[in-house]
């Protein structure tokens, strides 16, 4: 996979799964834990810079910073 979007992992079995598609890392996580009840995180490859610029724009949630 050459364009990794995400990579999800899990702490408590050591899973590390790269994607190129941020939809297929979601679900991942979600089988992950009905499977085994664990909660696994994602970290978020680059994005395009207007993406980015409109994310930092946006805060948390989309909710701008005050």
């Amino acid at each position: 996979m050459t364009d990794t979007r995400a990579t999800v992992i899990c702490p408590a079995c050591g899973l590390e799964e790269r994607f190129s598609k941020l939809a297929d890392a979601r679900l991942r996580i979600e089988h992950h834990r009905e499977e085994t009840g664990h909660d696994p995180d994602w970290k978020l490859g680059r994005f395009a810079p207007g993406v980015e610029k409109m994310g930092e724009e946006a805060g948390v949630c989309g909710i701008p910073e005050r």
